[in-house]
């Protein structure tokens, strides 16, 4: 299946979840929101959330600074 991952095409496996995805990518650990389809979702559903055929992913981490 495909998904639309920060504007780029990006490949998953059938019914995986946001917070697989996450793993995957290497940011399970990182200070990052993410929106599908536009839409923030909250961390607590990120292993609940499934993704679906043609979903638009946008991760982004957050940079601290002053």
């Amino acid at each position: 299946m495909e998904i639309e991952l920060n504007g780029s095409a990006h490949q998953l496996k059938e019914g995986q979840s946001l917070s697989e995805l996450v793993d995957v990518l290497g940011l399970s650990s990182q200070a990052i929101a993410v929106a599908v389809n536009r839409a923030i979702v909250a961390r607590p559903l990120w292993t609940t959330y499934v993704l679906s055929q043609n979903d638009k992913v946008d991760v982004v981490r957050a940079i601290g600074g002053g």
